[in-house]
């Protein structure tokens, strides 16, 4: 089993590139991505993305990337004469209307204009070496992310098998009790009726009414579904991806127990199937918290 929570670190330290990747998810019902990272690698999101949904296929994902580029890169200058001509013309316009300014437009303040004058590197595109170390990065997230969950998970499928187990037992329980009911209610019935009637009764008629009030009582079916259902956990349980199997699942548990308390006039048998809700409710809980 896969817990839907986890968190992932990976590095990459070569070369002058210091990159790290976080990943973090938390419960969701379908895959939901967000990624955080340098406007270089804004055109990566795709990448990011598919090597995401390899490793997670349900929950709110959110991945964080920094980047630290050290390598000496050849840089160069672009100038923007258009608004250099355009300080020159304002400087003009100044100068005429107010004669008192005497300080001259200087190529000094110009070049000190940083959207005059702007530093143009090959910082500013993304390349192999760090799209490279991106994809290295965050494939060691992933798998770190993958072991906590992977261990999370166990931990969950420990506690679910243990609740189950429980309603197994229940069940057994109202399975042992099931049978006596409508032949005590036929008793009871009986001792009543003689009651009323001084010893005067007919048998007969005690047995028609105790055959349909058993008819109406009877839970075998809830019984063998419940059971097959139980079966049925324990065998999705072996598996990785389970959430939404499981939680199909729980429903049909939910679906038999309340239709055993509906059905049931018996006070252990309610007591029991009670109980019962109580651990399923807990299980139906717990698998939100898988993929």
């Amino acid at each position: 089993m896969l817990s839907m929570t986890g968190y992932g670190k990976g590095e990459y330290k070569a070369g002058g590139i210091e990159l790290t990747v976080e990943v973090k998810s938390v419960n969701n019902r379908f895959l939901d991505f967000a990624l955080k990272c340098p406007r270089i690698f804004l055109g990566q999101e795709d990448l990011v993305r598919g090597m995401v949904r390899t490793s997670i296929s349900r929950g709110h994902v959110d991945v964080f990337v920094t980047l630290s580029d050290k390598r000496e890169r050849e840089k160069q200058l672009t100038v923007d004469l258009a608004l250099a001509r355009a300080y020159m013309d304002a400087a003009q316009k100044l100068k005429a209307a107010i004669p008192a300014l005497s300080d001259e437009l200087t190529l000094a303040f110009l070049l000190r204009q940083s959207d005059v004058v702007r530093e143009d590197d090959a910082s500013a595109s993304v390349d192999e070496e760090l799209i490279g170390a991106l994809t290295s990065a965050l494939s060691l997230a992933l798998d770190s992310h993958r072991s906590m969950r992977l261990a999370e998970g166990e931990r969950l499928k420990a506690d679910l098998l243990s609740r189950v187990d429980e309603i197994a037992r229940l069940r057994e329980s109202i399975a042992v009790r099931a049978p006596h009911v409508a032949e005590e209610y036929r008793e009871k019935l009986m001792l009543r009726i003689k009651e009323y009637l001084d010893g005067k009764v007919e048998e007969q008629r005690i047995l028609t009414e105790a055959a349909v009030y058993a008819d109406k009582c009877n839970i075998d079916e809830e019984l063998t579904r419940l059971l097959s259902h139980i079966e049925e956990f324990r065998l999705i349980a072996k598996e990785e991806t389970v959430g939404r199997k499981l939680d199909f699942l729980i429903q049909e548990f939910n679906r038999e127990c309340n239709t055993i308390c509906s059905k049931s006039n018996d006070r252990e048998i309610t007591r029991c199937a009670l109980a019962m809700k109580n651990e399923i409710e807990k299980v139906r809980e717990q698998i939100q918290n898988l993929e």
